[in-house]
Order: C-alpha cells, then structure tokens, then sequence
C-alpha cells in the first residue's frame, strides 16, 4: 500500500490530514563548491525558524513538506529536530538541484551516469541520508526551463525516473513555465514511468492556462506553490482549475520561510497566508470546503504518497 515518509518515518495515507507541499526552512545559496553545514549553527536555525513552523498548530497543519535539495542546505538531522520540537511531520528528499546554470550541482554529477546518480538516491531511500538514518519522501530536481532540456537537466530527470521505478518515490520538479515540462514528461514516458508520478513545480510560472488543461490531461500534478509572495495570479489560477474540472490536480503552498547562512539579517515569509488570506478569497469565489479539502488534504495525501507508478510497457530507453 502506498505510504508516506517522513523524517521520523512512515505513516499510512490519511486523506484527512493538512499539507503545506512546499516550504523552507534552511536555504544557502552559495553553491555546491563553497556549501558547508558548519556555516549555520543549528541552535541558530531553530530560534529563528520555530515560531513560524508552530504557528501552523492553529490552523491544524500535519505535514510540512521541505523540499530543498542536497547541496543547497539540506540538513537531515536539523529538520528532525524542526519535527520533534514542532511536533508537525518533516518530509525531506533525495535528488540535485540542476538549475542556475548548475550552480548547485557537485563536481561528481558530472562524472557519473543516471544510473549511477539513481543508485545513491535509491540507496538514500533504502539506507538513510550518510549516517542519520533518515530517509527522504520524495526525489527533488529542478531544470532551467528550456526545450531541449540542458544535457545535465535531462540526466537528473532520468535519474529521477530510474529512482522513482525502484522506490515509488514521487518526483518534484523546479520546472516554472510549460516549455520546460514537456521534455520531462517525455523522458518520464519512454522510461514508463507515469506522470502521475510528477509534480510540476512552480506551475504559477505559466501565463497560458491553456497548459494546465493540457498537464492535467497527461496527468500529472499541477503546483501553485508561490503564495507566500503573491495572491491574485494564483487566486485567477486556482478559479480556472475549477471551471474546468481539474482541481483534483493542484497543489498550492507558499514556497515560504526561510533562514539563510549567508545573510545577517533574516527576512522570513511565514507560511500562514493561505489560510489567513486564500481560503477566505476562494470561499468568496464560491469554492466549497470540499474543494477546499481536495487542495490542502486529498490531493497531497495523494501526490506524495509512495508507490511506483508505471507505464506497463518496455521501456523506450536503457
């Protein structure tokens, strides 16, 4: 039966629960050559970030799903703290982050193949993150929003596809606009691997709605995950979704947070105005507390939920 990972480990699915789908709480921009945890003391991080994640009890939170990837601050061990202090369910992932020009990538991605990137995400799954023990719920990559995909963007989309194929891990994309989806999903299908294992992140990129209709088609997961900085492009978004019968499509989170080891000062977006400020314009936009369940519960129970999810047919690729 599908499962949910989390940073303290498995739950069953539990459609009744509520997900923020894609926040931060750690970020370090400096680049895969220069990152280091010694560059944040993790006491730190959790006076800075606690209130903010516990803010969330009032609004009966359950996961918090934290989607930066190794090499761009992922800490394991400090989201477990996060967890047990907030008592909110962490979940954390495996994959890179090939965007900005690979800034983000190390210098043995280069070197190896795929498979071989899908052996050490898939061994993450099966033995934990280094020593921790903790394992990721989900495959996080990103790609530079091109078509052709960038020649190291289409080997983690592979890589992905290959880890997904072994552990049931869902694959969240940084993608933006529709030009870059559609190469992804392309790879995905000739490596049988279903859309509906793919979330496209950061769909609120796209100005073609038109798009959405066509990604709901080949099924995958639509993301309108920048609500922490703007509203009225996603309210316009989350309403077509609706007319047009897709809502059990989308997920919708802030993208907010998050503390930075690189700056003095911390400017941090909370992750509360969904519901202090998009409920109350969807329930005026005559949204139900049924459409409003399928966006916060049903659809993300759903999206991360692990389990392979195929073709079943041969492979088009090695």
């Amino acid at each position: 039966m599908p499962f949910i990972q989390t940073v303290n480990g498995t739950n069953e699915i539990d459609t009744s629960k509520v997900w923020l789908t894609h926040e931060h709480l750690l970020v370090d921009f400096i680049g895969a050559d220069s990152i280091s945890q010694e560059d944040w003391v993790d006491e730190k991080v959790l006076k800075v970030m606690l209130p903010y994640l516990s803010d969330l009890h009032t609004y009966g939170v359950h996961y918090f799903v934290d989607p930066t990837p190794n090499f761009l601050g992922r800490d394991v061990g400090l989201l477990q703290q996060f967890s047990e202090k907030s008592g909110i369910a962490i979940i954390t992932n495996t994959g890179l982050y090939g965007a900005v020009n690979n800034k983000h990538i190390p210098e043995y991605a280069y070197q190896w193949t795929d498979d071989q990137l899908a052996e050490s995400w898939i061994s993450e799954f099966e033995n934990g993150i280094e020593d921790t023990g903790i394992k990721p719920g989900f495959i996080k990559i990103s790609v530079d929003n091109l078509a052709p995909l960038e020649v190291m963007d289409a080997k983690l989309v592979k890589a992905a596809a290959k880890t997904h194929l072994k552990t049931g891990l869902t694959i969240a994309s940084h993608t933006g606009a529709a030009k870059g989806l559609w190469p992804q999903l392309d790879i995905l299908k000739g490596l049988n691997v279903s859309p509906s294992a793919f979330i496209w992140v950061h769909a609120q990129a796209e100005e073609d709605m038109t798009q959405y209709l066509k990604a709901a088609d080949s099924g995958c997961w639509i993301s309108f995950d920048g609500l922490g900085w703007e509203m009225k492009k996603h309210l316009e978004k989350l309403v077509f979704a609706k007319e047009n019968g897709i809502l059990d499509q989308v997920l919708i989170s802030h993208d907010a947070g998050w503390y930075d080891p690189q700056k003095t000062d911390q400017n941090i977006v909370g992750y509360t105005r969904i519901f202090k400020e998009l409920l109350p314009a969807l329930e005026e936009q005559g949204f139900t507390q049924h459409d409003i369940n399928t966006l916060l519960k049903v659809n993300p129970a759903k999206a991360f939920g692990i389990s392979v999810k195929s073709l079943g047919r041969p492979s088009n690729e090695d």
